[in-house]
């Protein structure tokens, strides 16, 4: 039997009268502990993905009221569906799906089959009588790398069973993210419409960036005496290249943040990015330059390994 799924306010650990901010900080620090980057334990890269998917829906005004309204058939569910209508008809279990009411909660007896009254409604597929049936709606995986999820665009994607599509993919779609596709999932029969077509974005490992919600993080190597004297350097983004400034008497470890240059939002404020600072020394020394770090040596009181 398939497990029941997590409740999404349950997955990050937040009450469900929680806002923005405070769904956004759990998001963050669930990442932290289980993106599969830090994470090997085996279990981590699905507790990712479920983390992904909860924060997808609850941080997008419109999926989390339908959520709050359906539960996990939200998706399912047709847009007319009055929300009473759907808490009469059925009751929410802890993993966020519904059950059916007893078929006296509708005033129609208890001689009623309630799953054939309502198999329209509420996604159930009815018997053979009830005439034409809708496809399914169905589900694939669309890995992009950190820059198409940047800046969106088309792309060509096979799908199981060798169907290829092209898809219009969003600028600053994130981990967990859904792409709908009207009408592109499981045929109907006897002229029935087919189902949707939902692609679930994983964004691939990348060997400068690292993804984290609307955030950005990569690495930012210096030189001794751009980190002592301060500096502004070039650094590359998604978005091209950016200026950082670096104050004096940076040390390694330290993270500088360029607000808004993360991953964009078409329906709020772009995430930052992130350059943790890490001091380079040259492998080999030239007479000059072993010289000039033998007199800073000398004439330097500065003990890094002193205790505060």
């Amino acid at each position: 039997m398939m497990a029941a799924r997590r409740d999404f306010y349950e997955v990050l650990g937040v009450d469900r009268n929680a806002d923005t901010d405070e769904i956004q900080r759990a998001y963050r620090k669930l990442v932290r502990a289980y993106h599969p980057d830090v994470n090997k334990d085996p279990g981590a890269e699905d507790r990712f993905k479920e983390i992904s998917e909860a924060y997808a829906v609850l941080s997008d005004p419109e999926q989390r009221r339908r959520y709050d309204a359906f539960g996990h058939d939200f998706r399912q569910v047709p847009p007319h569906v009055d929300p009473a209508d759907y808490a009469r008809a059925g009751t929410r279990t802890s993993g966020g799906t519904w059950r059916s009411a007893p078929a006296e909660n509708f005033g129609f007896g208890t001689d009623v089959d309630l799953d054939d009254l309502l198999g329209g409604m509420f996604g159930r597929r009815g018997r053979q009588r009830w005439g034409p049936v809708p496809g399914a709606d169905q589900e694939a995986q669309l890995t992009l790398t950190v820059e198409e999820a940047y800046h969106g665009g088309r792309r060509g994607i096979t799908l199981p069973g060798g169907r290829r599509l092209d898809v219009t993919i969003p600028p600053g779609v994130t981990n967990g993210q859904r792409i709908r596709l009207p009408r592109q999932g499981g045929r109907g029969s006897d002229g029935a419409p087919a189902g949707d077509l939902h692609l679930i974005v994983r964004i691939a490992d990348h060997p400068r960036y690292r993804v984290e919600g609307r955030d950005i993080h990569t690495t930012l190597p210096l030189a001794p005496w751009e980190a002592a004297l301060g500096a502004t350097v070039p650094i590359d983004t998604p978005g091209g290249e950016a200026k950082l400034k670096v104050p004096p008497g940076t040390s390694s470890g330290r993270r500088l943040r360029l607000r808004g240059r993360g991953m964009r939002n078409p329906s709020g404020p772009a995430g930052d990015f992130f350059a943790e600072v890490r001091i380079m020394v040259p492998a080999t020394l030239t007479d000059a330059e072993r010289h000039l770090f033998e007199q800073l040596a000398a004439a330097s009181r500065f003990d890094p390994r002193r205790r505060p």
